[in-house]
C-alpha cells in the first residue's frame, strides 16, 4: 500500500535533478515501460467529518446517515454533494461504519463504498479495510476511544472571542421528536470580524446539534460556513437492537497489515 507513493517521489526526484531533455525521456520511459504520471498544480480538498458515533455499551443501534454537502459558486448558485452509509454499534460498544464516495445529487453518478471500518474499544482495535484496492487488505491500528465517557455535543458560552476577534452567541433549542427519538437542539454561533483571518468583511460560522441522549449520537447535525458551504447530516432508520454479528467480522479474504506501535519497555 505505500509502495506506489514512494515510487512517484522517487520518479520526480530524479526527473528534477536530470536535464532537460524530454523527448530522450519520454522515449527512455516508453522503452523501459514505465507508467506516465500526469501532474495537476492547484486545487483544494476537504474531509467531512459526519456523525461521530461514540463506543457506548449496552446502547445498540444501527442506522443510516445521509450526508447533504452544498458548496457555492461564485455567480451565486450552489452544486450540491451526497451520500449515504451504514453504521452500528452493538452491546459491547464496537462500532461498524461504511464509507462511501460523494457524488452530485440527481446526477448520473453512483456512489461507492470504498472503506469498511470496525472498532473495538475492548480490545483498542481498529480495522480499516480498503474495498477498492488490490490486495484487499485491513490496517490494524489501536483504537484509544472510551467506553465509559460522556459524549456531548460541544457547548459554547455566549461571549466576546479573545483579542477582539468577534463574538460567539450560544443557543438552546429545546426538544424535538426526530425519527422517533427525543433531541435537544443547541446553535453555537461564531461572528470573525474583518481581518481576522484574512477577510475583508465579517462572517459568521454556524453549527447545529440535535443531540439523542438515549443514544449519546447526533440524529441531525448541520455546519455552516461560508467559506465551504453547508454541510447537513442526518440519521435515519434507527434500529435500537442489537445488530448482526457479523458486521464485526473482517471480511472474508482480507489480509491483516498491523500498523499498531510496539510498547514501550518496562522501566
Amino acid at each position: 500500500m505505500r509502495i506506489v507513493p514512494l515510487l512517484l517521489l522517487a520518479a520526480f526526484s530524479a526527473s528534477a535533478i536530470r536535464p532537460q531533455q524530454p523527448q530522450a525521456d519520454a522515449d527512455e520511459a516508453r522503452d523501459n515501460e514505465l507508467p506516465a504520471v500526469t501532474m495537476f498544480d492547484g486545487g483544494v480538498s476537504q474531509v467531512l467529518q459526519s456523525i461521530y458515533i461514540p463506543p457506548i455499551q449496552n446502547a445498540p443501534f444501527s442506522a443510516t446517515i445521509h450526508t447533504q454537502w452544498i458548496r457555492p459558486l461564485e455567480d451565486g448558485g450552489t452544486f450540491t454533494l451526497v451520500n449515504q452509509r451504514q453504521v452500528a454499534r452493538d452491546s459491547l460498544g464496537r462500532i461498524y461504519e461504511e464509507r462511501w464516495f460523494l457524488v452530485p445529487k440527481n446526477g448520473k453518478v453512483r456512489s461507492q463504498m470504498y472503506i469498511i471500518q470496525i472498532g473495538d474499544p475492548t480490545a483498542h482495535t481498529l480495522f480499516t479495510c480498503f474495498l477498492l484496492k488490490m490486495p484487499h487488505r485491513c490496517t490494524l491500528e489501536r483504537y484509544a476511544a472510551s467506553t465509559t465517557a460522556s459524549y456531548r455535543p460541544p457547548s459554547m458560552a455566549s461571549g466576546p472571542l479573545p483579542n477582539g476577534n468577534g463574538f460567539r452567541t450560544h443557543e438552546d433549542l429545546g426538544l424535538q421528536d426526530i425519527v422517533g427519538t427525543e433531541t435537544t437542539g443547541t446553535r453555537d454561533t461564531i461572528t470573525y470580524n474583518a481581518g481576522v483571518i484574512g477577510n475583508d468583511k465579517p462572517f459568521n460560522v454556524t453549527r447545529e446539534f440535535w443531540f439523542a441522549s438515549k443514544l449519546e449520537i447526533d440524529l441531525r447535525s448541520e455546519l455552516t460556513d461560508p467559506k465551504f458551504g453547508k454541510e447537513i447530516f442526518t440519521v435515519s432508520d434507527v434500529n435500537a437492537l442489537d445488530p448482526d454479528p457479523k458486521l464485526f467480522e473482517i471480511p472474508e479474504g482480507f489480509e491483516v497489515v498491523d500498523q499498531r506501535k510496539p510498547a514501550a519497555p518496562a522501566q
